[in-house]
């Protein structure tokens, strides 16, 4: 017994050591769509507005248009600490249009002169947020970290490492138009791996989580497959789509990758109903040795059913509260439900939250059944 616990905690460091120089080499891996000949003519760095200059711009009730005239520094890159002019053209969509004022850290594009190398032009692009969303980050590992120590560590390292290996890997593969369903399912099946592995070890809490979370995002799986092709949502519902085929990808499956994305958005609430179960008949386990694999499966159900009522409204707030201003416009217009309900977009956040949830109810059962043989398994 003694072996096997020394045996599993080296196989555990070994891991973490592994999924480490991972995340290291995922972080340096080419994702193919680099364009070094772009960053030749055009550069972009931190700058901080010097002054403004708005008599160019105009109302329009509540749209601004016109010119925002600005003198900026540059704060980074080969530029560093001159002075110079930049423009910000307001175009009159307020999604995209930002107003600038004396002080502001912005992300300047530098126009470059291919010959001389020198700067032609300059334009006020976004915000700089940058250092913001570090220093986030920072807090969210320190507190994970402080409150959780070594599991901490574990799931702030899972994370970055499914942050890369999405960045790196499945968005590069969906733009070569590699069929997007398996690959998504790959690429998730192996994230949820090293997830569950990382968190629980080489455990049998591990196993039972692992298999439960798969079988329950291959249950999604089919489920968005079969309900995507009935409900006849385009790809083209979601925002950027359509950017994508003027960008000159018009070989892509948008759709395909539409329905990929019900079940990667699905992915970390099936984890955790999984994770609650396999945990919960752990601990019974631990407690009471002698029990049996039906009285382990039934208490697992039992667990699951008390989960399940609040997991499933757990995705319904998650999808519709990034879709609240599309529900106030049609509130607002007095639009039927019946309309509503029938538009593509609307159809196509009912499909993710019903998918997404149907896939909870079905992973809970399938853990605990898994749990009951696994956890027995040695008697």
């Amino acid at each position: 017994m003694i072996m096997d616990r020394m045996f599993y905690k080296k196989a555990d460091v070994y891991f973490i050591a592994f999924i480490v120089i991972a995340s290291v080499f995922l972080w340096f891996l080419p994702t193919g769509f680099e364009k070094p000949e772009l960053q030749k003519n055009s550069l972009r760095e931190r700058g901080k507005v010097v002054t403004v200059d708005d008599t160019d711009l105009k109302r329009v009730g509540l749209i601004l248009t016109g010119e925002q005239k600005m003198e900026i520094e540059i704060l980074s890159g080969e530029f560093k600490g001159r002075s110079l002019a930049a423009s910000n053209i307001l175009m009159g969509q307020m999604s995209v249009d930002k107003l600038f004022r004396e002080g502001d850290d912005i992300l300047a594009v530098l126009k470059i002169d291919g010959k001389t190398g020198e700067i032609i032009n300059a334009r006020a692009a976004e915000h700089y947020r940058l250092d913001i969303e570090l220093i986030l980050f920072a807090l969210f590992g320190l507190f994970l970290i402080g409150y959780a120590r070594w599991t901490g560590f574990r799931a702030l390292l899972s994370f970055v490492f499914t942050a890369l290996a999405i960045w790196k890997v499945l968005i590069p593969l969906f733009l070569k138009g590699i069929p997007p369903l398996p690959v998504a399912f790959l690429i998730v099946s192996m994230t949820t791996s090293v997830i569950m592995l990382l968190i629980t070890g080489f455990t049998r809490k591990g196993a039972v989580a692992l298999s439960g979370a798969i079988g329950g995002v291959g249950v999604t799986t089919v489920l968005a497959i079969l309900f995507g092709a009935w409900f006849r949502v385009p790809g083209t519902v979601k925002d950027f789509a359509e950017m994508l085929l003027y960008s000159g990808f018009y070989s892509l499956n948008l759709t395909g990758i539409f329905l990929s994305g019900i079940f990667i958005s699905a992915a970390g609430a099936v984890m955790d109903m999984a994770m609650d179960i396999a945990a919960s008949q752990a601990e019974i386990v631990e407690k009471h040795p002698g029990i049996s694999r039906r009285e382990l499966v039934v208490s697992g159900f039992r667990v699951g059913q008390s989960v399940i009522g609040t997991m499933t409204t757990t995705l319904l707030f998650a999808y519709s509260g990034s879709f609240t201003f599309v529900l106030m416009v049609f509130m607002a217009q007095g639009t039927p439900m019946e309309y509503i309900f029938n538009v593509s977009y609307v159809a196509a956040e009912i499909l993710l939250t019903l998918v997404g949830s149907f896939g909870l109810v079905l992973v809970a059962p399938l853990t605990a059944v898994l749990g009951g043989f696994i956890y027995t398994a040695r008697r």
